[in-house]
Formats: structure tokens, sequence, C-alpha cells
């Protein structure tokens, strides 16, 4: 499957539509409890991370928003 991960061309080996969270553990994005993942320029609930499905052609952006600053 082709996707488009953080604005860069990215290939997993399924063919058919995955969860966000077998996308998180296929990619092996780091600190997932923190990450906000945007599908197709819609926030996602973490709720709906076992539901929702990321198919070929996606464009997914992982997010860590931080605090800080004055």
């Amino acid at each position: 499957m082709n996707l488009t991960v953080n604005g860069k061309p990215a290939t997993i080996g399924e063919e058919t539509a995955v969860s966000i969270t077998h996308l998180l553990e296929a990619l092996q994005v780091e600190q997932r409890e923190y990450v906000t993942v945007e599908l197709n320029g819609d926030i996602m609930d973490r709720g709906d991370f076992e539901t929702a499905t990321v198919k070929d052609g996606d464009s997914v952006e992982f997010l860590y928003f931080m605090g800080g600053g004055r």
C-alpha cells in the first residue's frame, strides 16, 4: 500500500485497508500515546484509531503538540 506520511511517500506491506493503530505499529511510530493523527486532512479522535482505516493513496500526518514558551 502506498501512502503519503508527513509529506513523504511511504509504503507498507499490506494490500488492504488497515486501522490507524496497525499503521502506527507498522511504521514504528514512537510515543504513540502522544501522537495526534491527521488522516486526509481530518484530525482523528484517539478512540477511533482501532476502527478508522487507512487505504492506498491516503495522506497521513503524525503530529506532536508541545507546551512551553513564555
